[in-house]
């Protein structure tokens, strides 16, 4: 009976997992087949992605998402970290309330929040453009990066700080060799968080986004209403490979759990 439950169990989390990764493999492939029509037989070809080269359009609303991703984590991780150790280490009035407001931004619809920032940009000044774009992404992240690294300092060992200090460190030094390193993986998860965020928003950015000006996410979406065609394949296989091969170096130094693997 027992061999048949994990059997089971084994069974069911292969279809799960063949599920996720099928859609993937299939568009992947594709993205090397030469019939635009996805015909068979299969005909490895480059066609596509040497198309891709040459696709001005969508090259430059990739670059956006990329900067664009690349500023929110930056500002998002920053200010988010500095957010979470307020919340972890300090107590104030209206603390909890603070806490509180930080759930709507994640539970609101991602469609109310855009047609929100569009009312306010108009009616502030501020307009519509990357710059908008860069400050609704940053927006949608903060509130996932506090509770990624407010969720690290749950578990932070203070007593080292403390002993750091006992044997004469200077505040410098406990914060540079005892809280960064145990902060580290929760930062790390939290800027991954905030990329992914970002990156993958089409929500905000097509409703800030000006006539001309798109992100890759809003490029995608118009190429498909005029017309699908496989360079799409071959620029979404570069991300994920990209995306895997940061998330293995990332799980290379880091376990889920936030512990180095080199203790291990």
């Amino acid at each position: 009976m027992r061999r048949l439950l994990d059997g089971g169990i084994r069974f069911y989390l292969i279809l799960v997992l063949v599920f996720l990764y099928l859609p993937i493999l299939v568009m992947a492939l594709l993205a090397f087949n030469k019939s635009p029509l996805y015909g068979l037989p299969f005909e490895f070809d480059l066609v596509w992605f040497d198309a891709l080269a040459n696709n001005k359009r969508l090259l430059t609303a990739g670059w956006n998402s990329v900067w664009i991703a690349l500023a929110n984590t930056l500002i998002a991780t920053s200010l988010g970290t500095m957010a979470a150790v307020a919340f972890g280490r300090y107590s104030f009035r209206g603390k909890t309330l603070l806490q509180a407001l930080l759930f709507p931004p994640i539970a609101i619809p991602w469609l109310v929040i855009g047609t929100a920032m569009l009312v306010f940009f108009f009616w502030s000044g501020i307009g519509r453009g990357l710059h908008s774009i860069l400050l609704g992404h940053v927006a949608l992240s903060l509130p996932y990066v506090i509770f990624v690294v407010g969720a690290r300092l749950n578990d932070y060992p203070k007593a080292l700080e403390e002993a750091a200090a006992t044997l004469g460190a200077t505040p410098w030094q406990v914060f540079r060799r005892v809280s960064v390193p145990i902060l580290a993986p929760g930062v790390v998860a939290a800027s991954l968080f905030a990329f992914a965020v970002s990156f993958d928003q089409f929500v905000i950015s097509y409703f800030l986004a000006p006539p001309g000006v798109t992100t890759l996410p809003v490029e995608i979406y118009t190429s498909i209403r005029k017309g699908f065609t496989p360079e799409i394949n071959a620029i979404s296989t570069i991300i994920i490979a990209v995306s895997m091969g940061l998330m293995l170096i990332v799980a290379r130094f880091y376990r889920f759990g936030g512990e180095r693997s080199g203790n291990e």
